[in-house]
């Protein structure tokens, strides 16, 4: 039995690294590459990056560069060569949009194009996966393997990580116990772990469902401000709690509570995206200007479980249509969509009222 780490530990190893700062190497058909987290990245690595011989650039999803007024060649992802004179808080402030309105000038940018951007996807998907923020740096370096293994830096084939990542990560039962709750003392807590070291998700299940009929079941994203603070900025809170009330009042049902905060962008950003909004941007702004897509999730991971469970039909709780195609395309089918009117307050109406008009929620 080999005791060598394989894909999926490579891939865990490497988020580890980037949110420390540490560089990755990527390997693929046409070449390879160093990257680093820009937000992660210090001078000295900087320095250590252009010391390669090549000149880095940093690559941007196409949501951030349209912000910056950058060049997108490449459609999703457009490649900024880095100016010899920029230093790390260049490199900062192009990543970062909490300071666009103050310094809204960061150009004009030299954006690379043509040529193979294999390894720029997969490194803008690698920070995605760490919660860090969409930017990326890389350098060019003629021989990745024999250059990790010289630096002792993980080392990551692009085309089967690029597989690995869109696939997502199996996820296996570890443990289930009795959770007597206010809403129903026959609550039982199934806790779900992914084979790629990621977050744990979690199933509520009340009473005992049948498995031969729809189930009242809700996809929750974990929301630490809305869930346990009471934030008023949105109805994730109230959602929740109804979401359990009406479980408990059936008698069965099964709620998933997802660990994909801020629709999958992770808490820190968040609170970037808050900030935005602060100055005046709508939620879908906000993500955009971070170089995030409206909606981040990955329900896939909500439609396996219930699999797992025994469970293919269901009566939905949500407002979001996204979850329905997503459950109907993975075998789950929605026999009936159950609305969960609730939460309103005058500090979310108009975040309610944007996720009506751009992301279809219907309210």
């Amino acid at each position: 039995m080999s005791l060598s780490p394989d894909l999926t530990d490579l891939l865990a190893r490497a988020r580890a690294d980037l949110r420390m700062g540490v560089p990755v190497v990527l390997s693929g058909d046409t070449g390879g590459a160093v990257m680093l987290a820009a937000e992660t990245t210090n001078a000295a690595r900087l320095d250590g990056l252009r010391a390669l011989g090549s000149t880095p650039v940093l690559t941007v999803t196409a949501r951030r560069a349209e912000t910056l007024k950058a060049r997108v060649y490449d459609g999703s992802l457009a490649r900024i060569v880095v100016p010899q004179d920029a230093g790390i808080d260049w490199l900062h402030a192009v990543a970062d949009p909490k300071d666009d309105l103050r310094t809204p000038m960061k150009g004009p940018f030299l954006s690379e194009r043509g040529g193979d951007t294999e390894l720029h996807a997969l490194a803008l998907t690698l920070v995605k996966s760490a919660r860090l923020l969409p930017a990326a740096l890389l350098a060019d370096v003629p021989d990745a393997a024999a250059f990790a293994k010289k630096t002792g830096l993980t080392c990551l084939p692009a085309a089967p990580s690029r597989r690995a990542l869109e696939a997502g990560s199996p996820l296996h039962a570890v443990v289930h116990a009795r959770l007597p709750l206010s809403v129903s003392e026959a609550g039982r807590l199934h806790v779900f772990r992914p084979e790629d070291g990621g977050e744990e998700h979690y199933a509520v299940e009340i009473g005992q469902p049948d498995r031969a009929a729809p189930v009242l079941a809700r996809l929750h994203s974990a929301c630490f401000t809305g869930d346990l603070l009471g934030s008023l900025k949105c109805d994730c809170g109230p959602q929740l709690r109804s979401a359990l009330a009406q479980m408990g009042a059936a008698g069965a049902g099964v709620l998933l509570y997802l660990n994909q905060e801020g629709r999958g962008i992770g808490l820190a950003n968040k609170m970037r995206a808050y900030s935005l909004q602060d100055q005046g941007f709508d939620t879908v702004e906000a993500n955009h200007r971070l170089g995030f897509e409206d909606d981040e999730r990955d329900f896939r991971i909500g439609a396996g479980i219930l699999s797992q469970m025994g469970f293919d039909q269901v009566r939905l709780l949500t407002n979001n249509p996204a979850k329905i195609e997503m459950m109907q395309r993975c075998g789950i089918d929605v026999t009936e969509r159950v609305p969960l009117m609730v939460g309103e307050t005058k500090q979310n109406r108009a975040y309610l009222a944007t996720k009506a008009a751009k992301s279809g929620h219907m309210f």
